[in-house]
C-alpha cells in the first residue's frame, strides 16, 4: 500500500507557532466566537477549546479543557456540550478527522465551532510568488497551504455527521508596505510555510525579487501599499439529538418565498443556466 504524503511538517508547524508573536487575526477570530456564543440562547458547562494558543484563552475561558490540535485529538467522548477549534484546521493533515473527532467529544445537542483560514486567504501571495516561479525556474513549489471554500467547508460538517450545519465568512483586508513585510509578518503569526512538501533550501533571490514586483503591480494601492486578504471561515455544527429542529423536506413549504418578500414571482429565462 503506499503511504500518502503528509501535508504538514508538524515540528515545523511547532516551531513556527513557538517564534509567534503577532495576534491580531487569531484575537480576532476568538472575539467572533465569543460573540456567537453570546447570541445562543444556551449557557456551556464542559467546553473543550482546540487550540495552538492557549495563553489567548486563559481570561475567557478559564475553566475549559485546552487540547493541543494534535491529528489525535485528547478529547473523551460525549463528555463536552460546547467544543471550539481555534483557527488551527488548515493545517490538518486529515480535517473530516478532526471533525470527526470533535463531534464524538460532544454529548447530543452540543455545539460546535470551528475557525479556520478560507480559500480566499493569501490568494495574492499566492499568485505573485506561482507567477514568479514559474517565470524563473519554469516550476512551482509548495509555498502557501490549501485552505477549503467556503462552499465544500459546510458539507464536510455533514460528511462528519454534525446537524444544521453552518460555514460563513468574514474576509479581512490588510495592507502592508510591500510584499516581504506581509511574509514577516506570516512568519510573526506562526503561519510561515510548514509543508512537508515545501523547498527546505532558501528561494532564489530572483524568484522574491519578482514577486515583489508582481505584487505591487497588480495588488497595489494608490499610496503605494499592496494589499493581502484573509478569509476566516468559521463552522457551526450541534450534534444530533432528537429533540432539534429539523430541515423541511424539499417542496413541503406552504407558502411561496415571493409572497413572504412581497414581490412578484418572475419565471426562469429557460434560455439561461
Amino acid at each position: 500500500m503506499t503511504r500518502m504524503q503528509p501535508l504538514t511538517d508538524r515540528p515545523a508547524l511547532i516551531r513556527n507557532r513557538a517564534r509567534a508573536t503577532e495576534n491580531f487575526l487569531r484575537v480576532r477570530a476568538i472575539d467572533d466566537v465569543e460573540e456567537r456564543l453570546q447570541e445562543v440562547n444556551r449557557s456551556f458547562t464542559d467546553v473543550a477549546i482546540v487550540t495552538p494558543r492557549p495563553d489567548l484563552w486563559q481570561t475567557r475561558r478559564a475553566d475549559a479543557r485546552i487540547v493541543a490540535d494534535d491529528d489525535i485529538l485528547d478529547l473523551p467522548q460525549e463528555a463536552f456540550d460546547l467544543v471550539i477549534h481555534d483557527l488551527s484546521l488548515h493545517w490538518a493533515q486529515d480535517l473530516v478527522g478532526q471533525l470527526v473527532q470533535s463531534r464524538r467529544a460532544l454529548r447530543a445537542d452540543g455545539l460546535f465551532l470551528a475557525t479556520l483560514f478560507g480559500g480566499q486567504t493569501l490568494n495574492e501571495l499566492r499568485s505573485a510568488l506561482g507567477q514568479a516561479e514559474a517565470r524563473i525556474t519554469g516550476g512551482l513549489s509548495p509555498r502557501i497551504a490549501p485552505m477549503g471554500e467556503i462552499r465544500d467547508l459546510g458539507g464536510l460538517l455533514q460528511r462528519a455527521g454534525f446537524a444544521l450545519p453552518v460555514a460563513d465568512s468574514d474576509t479581512i483586508t490588510v495592507t502592508y508596505t510591500d510584499a516581504l513585510a506581509l511574509m514577516r509578518d506570516l512568519r510573526a503569526m506562526g503561519e510561515g510555510n510548514a509543508l512537508d512538501a515545501r523547498l527546505r533550501h532558501p528561494t532564489r533571490r530572483t524568484v522574491m525579487d519578482a514577486a515583489t514586483q508582481l505584487y505591487a503591480d497588480h495588488f497595489g494601492t494608490p499610496d503605494g501599499r499592496v494589499t493581502a486578504t484573509f478569509e476566516i471561515v468559521t463552522l457551526t455544527g450541534w450534534c444530533p439529538a432528537a429533540n432539534q429542529q429539523q430541515p423541511l423536506r424539499p417542496g413541503s413549504a406552504k407558502t411561496r418565498l415571493a409572497d413572504a418578500l412581497g414581490v412578484p414571482e418572475a419565471p426562469l429565462d429557460p434560455s439561461t443556466d
